[in-house]
């Protein structure tokens, strides 16, 4: 991730969930707050109800090379946390990959280059 950190603090986790705003789909919910620091933060949540530690990690790492993958559309500087919701646990990458960016565009953090569309 270029542009980007991981938010790994709880305390900056409960931030985002207090003062963030959250919009949802079927597989995610994600929370976004503007930072001070000009860079993307992201916290990537998975509930034990998910699924086991293998489905957890997974679901994981789907999340985090969605947003890596398109991480240059997202604008800067911003904390965002994706909960990984139990409709995701049959999903494959691109389930995810669109269920981040249609949260990005809800957001309006999400920019797509005309020339893609």
């Amino acid at each position: 991730m270029k542009f980007s950190e991981s938010l790994k603090k709880n305390k900056d986790f409960q931030i985002v969930y207090k003062k963030g705003r959250s919009l949802a789909n079927k597989c995610l919910v994600m929370y976004v707050l503007k930072n001070e620091i000009g860079k993307n933060r992201l916290g990537i949540s998975v509930s034990k109800k998910v699924g086991n530690s293998v489905v957890r990690h997974h679901l994981t790492r789907l999340v985090r090379e969605s947003y890596r993958l398109s991480e240059e559309h997202f604008r800067c500087g911003y904390d965002i946390v994706v909960i990984v919701r139990t409709g995701a646990k049959d999903k494959v990458y691109h389930d995810i990959e669109s269920a981040l960016i249609h949260l990005g565009k809800l957001h309006k953090i999400y920019i797509q280059d005309e020339k893609r569309s």
